[in-house]
Protein backbone atom coordinates (compact mmCIF):
# COMPACT_ATOMS: atom_id res chain seq x y z
CA UNK A 1 0.00 0.00 0.00
CA UNK A 2 1.31 3.20 -0.87
CA UNK A 3 0.00 6.34 0.73
CA UNK A 4 0.64 9.74 -1.12
CA UNK A 5 0.19 12.45 0.75
CA UNK A 6 2.68 15.24 2.64
CA UNK A 7 0.74 15.47 5.89
CA UNK A 8 -1.58 12.98 6.27
CA UNK A 9 -0.62 10.17 8.89
CA UNK A 10 -3.34 8.09 9.54
CA UNK A 11 -6.96 7.24 8.40
CA UNK A 12 -10.40 6.24 9.90
CA UNK A 13 -13.58 4.99 9.40
CA UNK A 14 -15.76 4.21 12.35
CA UNK A 15 -19.42 4.21 14.25
CA UNK A 16 -21.17 7.34 15.58
CA UNK A 17 -24.64 6.56 16.74
CA UNK A 18 -25.01 3.43 14.35
CA UNK A 19 -23.65 5.66 11.57
CA UNK A 20 -20.51 4.71 9.26
CA UNK A 21 -17.63 7.96 9.76
CA UNK A 22 -14.62 8.44 8.13
CA UNK A 23 -11.46 10.14 9.63
CA UNK A 24 -8.14 11.27 9.07
CA UNK A 25 -5.83 11.09 12.56
CA UNK A 26 -4.08 14.44 13.11
CA UNK A 27 -2.31 15.16 16.44
CA UNK A 28 -1.85 18.38 17.85
CA UNK A 29 -3.55 21.86 18.29
CA UNK A 30 -6.25 23.12 15.66
CA UNK A 31 -5.74 25.66 13.06
CA UNK A 32 -4.79 29.40 14.44
CA UNK A 33 -7.98 31.34 14.77
CA UNK A 34 -6.34 34.53 14.29
CA UNK A 35 -8.29 35.11 10.82
CA UNK A 36 -11.84 34.81 12.90
CA UNK A 37 -13.24 38.08 13.13
CA UNK A 38 -13.31 39.74 17.05
CA UNK A 39 -16.82 40.71 16.52
CA UNK A 40 -17.87 37.07 16.52
CA UNK A 41 -15.49 36.74 19.50
CA UNK A 42 -17.24 38.93 21.25
CA UNK A 43 -20.52 37.64 20.27
CA UNK A 44 -19.85 34.28 22.04
CA UNK A 45 -18.39 35.85 25.05
CA UNK A 46 -21.31 37.58 25.28
CA UNK A 47 -23.86 35.17 24.88
CA UNK A 48 -21.50 32.71 27.54
CA UNK A 49 -21.58 35.23 30.08
CA UNK A 50 -25.20 35.86 30.15
CA UNK A 51 -26.21 32.44 30.25
CA UNK A 52 -23.37 31.25 33.47
CA UNK A 53 -24.43 34.47 35.45
CA UNK A 54 -28.01 34.95 34.75
CA UNK A 55 -29.89 31.42 33.63
CA UNK A 56 -31.94 30.08 35.83
CA UNK A 57 -30.23 27.22 37.37
CA UNK A 58 -26.57 27.50 37.88
CA UNK A 59 -24.35 25.24 35.46
CA UNK A 60 -20.76 24.15 36.10
CA UNK A 61 -18.25 26.04 33.60
CA UNK A 62 -16.88 22.92 32.07
CA UNK A 63 -20.75 21.66 31.43
CA UNK A 64 -21.41 25.44 29.68
CA UNK A 65 -18.66 25.37 27.66
CA UNK A 66 -19.46 21.42 26.71
CA UNK A 67 -22.71 22.78 25.47
CA UNK A 68 -20.95 25.71 23.34
CA UNK A 69 -18.45 23.61 21.17
CA UNK A 70 -20.90 20.88 20.77
CA UNK A 71 -23.54 23.66 19.61
CA UNK A 72 -20.30 25.38 17.32
CA UNK A 73 -19.99 22.05 15.40
CA UNK A 74 -23.74 20.88 15.40
CA UNK A 75 -25.29 22.53 12.29
CA UNK A 76 -22.26 21.74 10.44
CA UNK A 77 -22.79 18.47 8.91
CA UNK A 78 -24.16 14.98 10.60
CA UNK A 79 -20.72 13.67 10.84
CA UNK A 80 -19.12 16.56 12.61
CA UNK A 81 -18.73 16.57 16.38
CA UNK A 82 -16.59 17.61 19.18
CA UNK A 83 -15.32 14.40 21.51
CA UNK A 84 -15.12 14.85 25.05
CA UNK A 85 -12.14 13.01 26.83
CA UNK A 86 -14.57 9.91 27.59
CA UNK A 87 -15.76 9.98 24.15
CA UNK A 88 -12.91 10.44 22.34
CA UNK A 89 -10.89 7.73 24.52
CA UNK A 90 -13.71 5.14 23.49
CA UNK A 91 -13.10 5.84 20.01
CA UNK A 92 -9.53 5.08 20.36
CA UNK A 93 -10.92 1.79 22.05
CA UNK A 94 -12.77 0.75 19.47
CA UNK A 95 -10.12 1.54 16.39
CA UNK A 96 -7.30 0.38 18.41
CA UNK A 97 -8.68 -3.46 18.52
CA UNK A 98 -7.66 -3.99 22.24
CA UNK A 99 -8.46 -2.76 26.05
CA UNK A 100 -8.30 -4.06 29.33
CA UNK A 101 -11.14 -5.46 30.53
CA UNK A 102 -12.92 -8.85 30.69
CA UNK A 103 -13.36 -10.08 27.24
CA UNK A 104 -17.31 -9.85 27.08
CA UNK A 105 -19.51 -8.21 24.04
CA UNK A 106 -22.65 -6.81 25.63
CA UNK A 107 -26.09 -4.67 24.18
CA UNK A 108 -28.91 -3.50 26.04
CA UNK A 109 -32.07 -5.81 25.28
CA UNK A 110 -35.20 -6.48 26.70
CA UNK A 111 -34.70 -4.06 29.13
CA UNK A 112 -31.63 -5.67 30.67
CA UNK A 113 -27.80 -5.71 30.10
CA UNK A 114 -27.16 -8.57 28.09
CA UNK A 115 -23.95 -10.66 27.16
CA UNK A 116 -23.54 -11.23 23.09
CA UNK A 117 -20.65 -13.40 24.15
CA UNK A 118 -17.43 -13.89 25.62
CA UNK A 119 -14.63 -13.68 23.79
CA UNK A 120 -12.29 -16.36 22.39
CA UNK A 121 -9.42 -16.81 25.36
CA UNK A 122 -10.84 -13.63 27.59
CA UNK A 123 -11.18 -13.94 31.43
CA UNK A 124 -15.11 -13.81 30.74
CA UNK A 125 -14.91 -17.26 28.41
CA UNK A 126 -12.00 -18.89 30.93
CA UNK A 127 -14.98 -18.46 33.72
CA UNK A 128 -17.58 -19.26 32.00
CA UNK A 129 -20.12 -16.86 30.97
CA UNK A 130 -21.99 -17.60 28.49
CA UNK A 131 -24.04 -15.74 25.56
CA UNK A 132 -27.34 -14.78 26.83
CA UNK A 133 -26.54 -14.13 30.41
CA UNK A 134 -28.01 -11.01 32.08
CA UNK A 135 -25.51 -8.88 33.64
CA UNK A 136 -27.22 -7.78 37.19
CA UNK A 137 -24.43 -6.53 39.40
CA UNK A 138 -21.01 -5.47 39.14
CA UNK A 139 -18.78 -5.78 42.51
CA UNK A 140 -21.70 -6.29 44.66
CA UNK A 141 -23.93 -3.17 42.88
CA UNK A 142 -26.59 -3.56 40.50
CA UNK A 143 -26.55 -1.85 37.10
CA UNK A 144 -28.99 0.05 35.19
CA UNK A 145 -29.39 -1.07 31.78
CA UNK A 146 -30.15 2.94 30.90
CA UNK A 147 -26.57 3.81 32.10
CA UNK A 148 -24.53 0.97 30.13
CA UNK A 149 -21.33 3.06 29.77
CA UNK A 150 -21.21 3.18 33.01
CA UNK A 151 -21.10 -0.72 33.15
CA UNK A 152 -18.60 -0.50 30.46
CA UNK A 153 -16.43 1.99 33.19
CA UNK A 154 -16.84 -0.52 35.57
CA UNK A 155 -16.12 -3.51 34.08
CA UNK A 156 -12.77 -1.73 32.31
CA UNK A 157 -9.29 -1.22 34.33
CA UNK A 158 -6.09 -2.28 34.50
CA UNK A 159 -4.49 -5.33 34.08
CA UNK A 160 -3.89 -7.59 36.77
CA UNK A 161 -7.19 -5.69 39.02
CA UNK A 162 -9.88 -7.80 40.03
CA UNK A 163 -13.86 -7.31 39.34
CA UNK A 164 -16.80 -9.23 40.43
CA UNK A 165 -20.11 -10.38 37.96
CA UNK A 166 -22.84 -11.18 39.13
CA UNK A 167 -24.88 -12.79 35.94
CA UNK A 168 -28.95 -14.16 36.08
CA UNK A 169 -28.82 -17.44 33.74
CA UNK A 170 -31.58 -18.67 31.62
CA UNK A 171 -32.74 -22.22 33.54
CA UNK A 172 -31.39 -21.51 37.18
CA UNK A 173 -33.13 -19.93 40.21
CA UNK A 174 -29.43 -18.82 41.43
CA UNK A 175 -27.68 -15.90 40.26
CA UNK A 176 -24.16 -16.86 39.36
CA UNK A 177 -20.94 -15.30 40.89
CA UNK A 178 -17.41 -14.93 38.54
CA UNK A 179 -14.59 -13.09 39.81
CA UNK A 180 -11.99 -12.06 37.19
CA UNK A 181 -8.94 -10.45 36.82
CA UNK A 182 -8.74 -7.91 34.24
CA UNK A 183 -6.03 -8.42 30.99
CA UNK A 184 -5.47 -7.25 27.60
CA UNK A 185 -8.33 -8.44 25.10
CA UNK A 186 -7.72 -8.68 21.62
CA UNK A 187 -11.29 -7.88 19.54
CA UNK A 188 -10.96 -9.75 16.64
CA UNK A 189 -13.21 -8.51 14.08
CA UNK A 190 -12.72 -11.28 11.07
CA UNK A 191 -14.66 -14.38 11.15
CA UNK A 192 -13.92 -17.10 8.88
CA UNK A 193 -15.37 -20.74 8.19
CA UNK A 194 -14.82 -23.00 5.10
CA UNK A 195 -18.62 -23.81 3.53
CA UNK A 196 -17.16 -26.60 1.82
CA UNK A 197 -14.32 -27.92 0.17
CA UNK A 198 -11.95 -24.84 -1.80
CA UNK A 199 -14.58 -22.18 -1.12
CA UNK A 200 -14.09 -20.14 2.10
CA UNK A 201 -16.47 -17.57 4.31
CA UNK A 202 -15.13 -14.62 5.41
CA UNK A 203 -16.45 -11.55 7.70
CA UNK A 204 -15.48 -8.27 8.49
CA UNK A 205 -17.35 -7.31 11.81
CA UNK A 206 -15.57 -3.69 11.55
CA UNK A 207 -12.03 -2.48 10.99
CA UNK A 208 -9.56 -2.13 13.50
CA UNK A 209 -5.57 -1.38 14.11
CA UNK A 210 -5.66 -5.03 13.83
CA UNK A 211 -7.99 -6.57 11.06
CA UNK A 212 -5.92 -6.55 8.20
CA UNK A 213 -3.12 -8.77 9.74
CA UNK A 214 -6.08 -10.71 11.83
CA UNK A 215 -7.43 -11.33 7.48
CA UNK A 216 -4.02 -11.78 6.16
CA UNK A 217 -3.76 -14.77 8.91
CA UNK A 218 -7.00 -16.06 9.19
CA UNK A 219 -7.18 -16.62 5.02
CA UNK A 220 -3.90 -18.18 5.45
CA UNK A 221 -4.97 -20.74 7.58
CA UNK A 222 -7.83 -21.28 5.42
CA UNK A 223 -5.57 -22.09 2.52
CA UNK A 224 -3.22 -23.79 5.03
CA UNK A 225 -5.87 -26.32 6.00
CA UNK A 226 -7.18 -26.91 2.39
CA UNK A 227 -3.59 -27.93 1.07
CA UNK A 228 -4.03 -25.66 -1.61
CA UNK A 229 -5.21 -22.52 -2.95
CA UNK A 230 -8.78 -21.19 -2.54
CA UNK A 231 -11.10 -21.77 -5.40
CA UNK A 232 -13.84 -18.90 -4.34
CA UNK A 233 -14.43 -16.70 -1.37
CA UNK A 234 -18.16 -15.01 0.25
CA UNK A 235 -16.35 -11.82 1.75
CA UNK A 236 -19.69 -10.61 4.45
CA UNK A 237 -19.45 -6.59 5.02
CA UNK A 238 -23.17 -6.85 5.51
CA UNK A 239 -23.20 -4.06 8.51
CA UNK A 240 -20.09 -3.56 9.16
CA UNK A 241 -20.40 0.56 9.64
CA UNK A 242 -16.34 0.93 9.17
CA UNK A 243 -13.58 1.52 11.16
CA UNK A 244 -9.69 2.36 10.23
CA UNK A 245 -9.92 2.68 6.78
CA UNK A 246 -6.27 2.08 6.17
CA UNK A 247 -7.12 -1.67 7.39
CA UNK A 248 -9.85 -1.88 4.63
CA UNK A 249 -7.51 -0.47 2.24
CA UNK A 250 -4.53 -3.36 3.24
CA UNK A 251 -7.41 -5.96 3.06
CA UNK A 252 -8.18 -4.21 -0.64
CA UNK A 253 -4.07 -4.68 -1.11
CA UNK A 254 -4.41 -8.40 -0.40
CA UNK A 255 -6.74 -8.98 -3.74
CA UNK A 256 -5.11 -6.15 -6.19
CA UNK A 257 -1.69 -6.09 -7.76
CA UNK A 258 -1.74 -2.61 -8.62
CA UNK A 259 -3.46 0.74 -9.18
CA UNK A 260 -5.68 3.52 -7.15
CA UNK A 261 -7.49 2.27 -3.78
CA UNK A 262 -8.64 5.13 -2.92
CA UNK A 263 -8.09 9.15 -3.36
CA UNK A 264 -9.44 11.74 -1.14
CA UNK A 265 -9.68 15.85 -1.88
CA UNK A 266 -10.66 18.30 0.27
CA UNK A 267 -9.28 22.69 1.20
CA UNK A 268 -6.73 21.85 3.44
CA UNK A 269 -3.40 20.32 2.21
CA UNK A 270 -3.56 17.30 4.13
CA UNK A 271 -6.89 16.28 2.60
CA UNK A 272 -5.60 15.33 -0.27
CA UNK A 273 -4.14 12.01 -0.56
CA UNK A 274 -4.52 8.46 -2.50
CA UNK A 275 -3.85 4.73 -1.33
CA UNK A 276 -2.52 2.60 -4.02
CA UNK A 277 -2.46 -1.60 -4.37
CA UNK A 278 1.13 -3.16 -4.34
CA UNK A 279 1.74 -6.82 -6.09
CA UNK A 280 0.18 -9.56 -5.28
CA UNK A 281 -2.45 -11.27 -4.94
CA UNK A 282 -3.87 -13.99 -1.95
CA UNK A 283 -6.18 -15.82 -3.93
CA UNK A 284 -4.14 -16.08 -7.06
CA UNK A 285 -7.15 -14.51 -9.11
CA UNK A 286 -9.71 -16.76 -7.45
CA UNK A 287 -13.25 -15.34 -7.51
CA UNK A 288 -14.40 -13.12 -4.52
CA UNK A 289 -18.44 -12.36 -3.89
CA UNK A 290 -18.92 -9.82 -1.38
CA UNK A 291 -21.93 -9.25 0.54
CA UNK A 292 -23.79 -5.96 1.23
CA UNK A 293 -26.22 -3.93 2.51
CA UNK A 294 -27.30 -0.54 3.67
CA UNK A 295 -25.05 -1.26 6.78
CA UNK A 296 -22.12 -1.53 4.85
CA UNK A 297 -20.60 1.69 5.47
CA UNK A 298 -17.38 3.94 5.16
CA UNK A 299 -14.55 1.78 5.34
CA UNK A 300 -16.28 -1.06 4.22
CA UNK A 301 -17.70 0.65 1.45
CA UNK A 302 -14.02 2.06 0.72
CA UNK A 303 -13.17 -1.97 0.39
CA UNK A 304 -15.90 -3.34 -1.56
CA UNK A 305 -16.19 0.00 -4.16
CA UNK A 306 -12.57 -0.59 -4.94
CA UNK A 307 -12.56 -4.47 -5.31
CA UNK A 308 -15.56 -3.91 -7.67
CA UNK A 309 -14.43 -0.96 -9.62
CA UNK A 310 -10.88 -2.95 -10.20
CA UNK A 311 -13.28 -6.12 -11.81
CA UNK A 312 -11.70 -8.04 -9.06
CA UNK A 313 -15.14 -8.85 -7.09
CA UNK A 314 -18.43 -9.09 -7.81
CA UNK A 315 -20.80 -7.42 -5.18
CA UNK A 316 -24.24 -9.14 -4.47
CA UNK A 317 -27.13 -8.00 -1.27
CA UNK A 318 -28.26 -4.38 -1.23
CA UNK A 319 -27.11 -0.67 -1.75
CA UNK A 320 -24.48 0.12 0.70
CA UNK A 321 -25.07 2.90 3.14
CA UNK A 322 -23.19 5.66 1.23
CA UNK A 323 -20.60 7.27 3.80
CA UNK A 324 -18.49 9.38 1.56
CA UNK A 325 -16.67 11.67 3.61
CA UNK A 326 -13.92 11.97 5.52
CA UNK A 327 -13.05 13.69 9.04
CA UNK A 328 -9.88 14.92 10.55
CA UNK A 329 -10.24 14.11 14.09
CA UNK A 330 -7.66 16.51 15.78
CA UNK A 331 -6.39 16.03 19.32
CA UNK A 332 -7.47 19.24 21.78
CA UNK A 333 -5.37 20.78 24.62
CA UNK A 334 -8.31 19.46 26.83
CA UNK A 335 -7.58 15.58 26.15
CA UNK A 336 -10.76 15.68 24.23
CA UNK A 337 -10.61 15.57 20.16
CA UNK A 338 -12.46 17.80 17.01
CA UNK A 339 -13.75 15.19 14.32
CA UNK A 340 -14.02 17.66 11.08
CA UNK A 341 -15.37 17.05 7.83
CA UNK A 342 -12.17 17.67 5.55
CA UNK A 343 -12.84 15.89 2.36
CA UNK A 344 -14.66 13.61 0.18
CA UNK A 345 -12.87 10.04 -0.91
CA UNK A 346 -13.42 8.53 -4.44
CA UNK A 347 -13.12 5.29 -5.51
CA UNK A 348 -10.73 3.70 -7.99
CA UNK A 349 -13.09 4.41 -10.98
CA UNK A 350 -13.49 8.68 -9.89
CA UNK A 351 -17.27 7.98 -8.06
CA UNK A 352 -18.39 9.16 -4.82
CA UNK A 353 -20.85 7.23 -3.10
CA UNK A 354 -21.97 10.13 -0.92
CA UNK A 355 -25.90 9.79 -0.05
CA UNK A 356 -25.78 7.43 -2.75
CA UNK A 357 -24.03 4.15 -1.37
CA UNK A 358 -22.76 1.62 -3.54
CA UNK A 359 -25.30 -0.81 -5.78
CA UNK A 360 -25.24 -4.33 -6.23
CA UNK A 361 -24.19 -6.19 -9.16
CA UNK A 362 -26.68 -8.57 -8.14
CA UNK A 363 -29.64 -7.24 -6.04
CA UNK A 364 -30.99 -9.80 -3.20
CA UNK A 365 -33.93 -9.63 -1.18
CA UNK A 366 -33.15 -7.76 2.45
CA UNK A 367 -32.63 -9.65 5.72
CA UNK A 368 -33.41 -7.83 8.85
CA UNK A 369 -29.91 -7.15 10.72
CA UNK A 370 -31.27 -9.84 13.40
CA UNK A 371 -31.83 -12.55 10.94
CA UNK A 372 -28.02 -12.00 9.40
CA UNK A 373 -27.01 -12.03 13.21
CA UNK A 374 -28.52 -15.57 14.65
CA UNK A 375 -28.10 -17.29 11.13
CA UNK A 376 -24.98 -19.63 11.03
CA UNK A 377 -23.32 -18.72 7.44
CA UNK A 378 -24.36 -21.99 6.47
CA UNK A 379 -27.91 -21.25 6.81
CA UNK A 380 -28.03 -17.45 5.85
CA UNK A 381 -29.69 -17.54 2.45
CA UNK A 382 -27.80 -14.48 0.79
CA UNK A 383 -24.47 -16.64 1.98
CA UNK A 384 -25.70 -19.63 0.32
CA UNK A 385 -26.68 -17.45 -2.62
CA UNK A 386 -22.84 -15.68 -3.02
CA UNK A 387 -21.48 -19.20 -2.49
CA UNK A 388 -23.61 -20.48 -5.94
CA UNK A 389 -22.57 -17.32 -7.51
CA UNK A 390 -18.74 -17.26 -6.81
CA UNK A 391 -18.70 -21.23 -7.63
CA UNK A 392 -20.04 -20.80 -10.99
CA UNK A 393 -17.49 -18.02 -11.73
CA UNK A 394 -14.60 -20.66 -10.16
CA UNK A 395 -15.96 -23.34 -12.84
CA UNK A 396 -16.44 -20.80 -15.68
CA UNK A 397 -12.54 -19.73 -15.27
CA UNK A 398 -11.55 -23.01 -14.65
CA UNK A 399 -13.56 -23.99 -17.99
CA UNK A 400 -11.71 -20.65 -19.63
CA UNK A 401 -8.44 -21.91 -18.58
CA UNK A 402 -8.46 -24.80 -20.50
CA UNK A 403 -9.81 -23.29 -23.67
CA UNK A 404 -6.49 -22.60 -25.71
CA UNK A 405 -5.95 -20.74 -29.20
CA UNK A 406 -3.90 -21.72 -31.95
CA UNK A 407 0.07 -21.54 -30.53
CA UNK A 408 -0.89 -22.36 -27.39
CA UNK A 409 -2.10 -18.82 -26.14
CA UNK A 410 -4.99 -18.06 -23.82
CA UNK A 411 -8.45 -17.07 -25.78
CA UNK A 412 -9.78 -13.57 -24.62
CA UNK A 413 -12.29 -15.57 -22.04
CA UNK A 414 -9.36 -17.77 -20.52
CA UNK A 415 -8.11 -14.07 -18.69
CA UNK A 416 -10.83 -13.65 -16.68
CA UNK A 417 -9.07 -13.91 -13.06
CA UNK A 418 -6.31 -11.43 -14.36
CA UNK A 419 -9.21 -8.90 -15.73
CA UNK A 420 -8.46 -6.63 -12.88
CA UNK A 421 -4.37 -6.25 -13.93
CA UNK A 422 -5.85 -4.43 -17.61
CA UNK A 423 -7.00 -1.30 -15.61
CA UNK A 424 -4.20 1.15 -14.56
CA UNK A 425 -3.64 3.02 -11.93
CA UNK A 426 -4.41 6.21 -13.99
CA UNK A 427 -7.74 6.19 -13.41
CA UNK A 428 -9.19 9.62 -11.94
CA UNK A 429 -9.23 9.36 -8.13
CA UNK A 430 -24.35 -0.85 18.91
CA UNK A 431 -22.18 -3.63 20.44
CA UNK A 432 -19.65 -2.55 23.24
CA UNK A 433 -16.36 -4.73 24.05
CA UNK A 434 -15.44 -4.62 28.24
Amino acid sequence: MVLQSKTMLSLLAGTMLGVGLTFGIAVGAARSTSGMSWQYVNLFTEVYERVRRDYIDEIPEDKLMDAAVRGLVADLDPYTAYMNESEYEELRIGTAGEYSGVGIEISVAEGAIKVVSAMDDSPAAHAGILGGDTIVAIDDLPVDPAKIDDSVDRMRGRPGAQVKLTVARIGLTERLDFNLVRRKVQVHSVKAQLLEPGYAYMRIVQFSETTAEDFATTLANLQKGEGKALQGLVLDLRNNPGGVLEASVEVADQFLEEGVIVTADGRAVDSHFALSATPGDSLHGAPIVILVNGGSASASEILAGALHDRQRATLMGRTTYGKGLVQSVVSLSSGGALKLTTARYLTPSGTSIQQRGIAPDIELEALEESVIESKPPAQDVQVLAALKEVKTRAIASQKAQLRTVPGGAQSPSASHNNAHLSLRSDFTPGLLYR
